[in-house]
């Protein structure tokens, strides 16, 4: 599945969670990460997050679908990080 994660943590968590996201999906904006996940995988980092969020402070929004190819990208301006890997 291809999901977009972005979150709004406080201030001490920020660098927990932007390792955290990119042990999992490509980074892209700040606190905005993209990417293809397994159902397993996408668990895991959900278990992860909650145990560095604060429920009543932070914020997390997970978009799910089911392929990328269903999903149109619109980069206005520089692209922080290309998705492409070359070897």
């Amino acid at each position: 599945m291809y999901v977009i994660l972005v979150y709004d943590v406080g201030e001490k968590r920020v660098a927990k969670m932007l390792k955290l996201c990119r042990k999992y999906l490509s980074w892209i904006q700040n606190s905005v990460f993209e990417g293809e996940i397994t159902e397993v995988k996408l668990k895991e980092l959900i278990i992860n997050v909650k145990n560095i969020t604060l429920e009543d402070a932070d914020s997390i929004i997970i978009f799910k679908n089911s392929d990328k190819k269903w999903l149109e990208k619109q980069i206005i301006g520089k692209e922080r990080s290309s998705l492409d890997n070359f070897i």
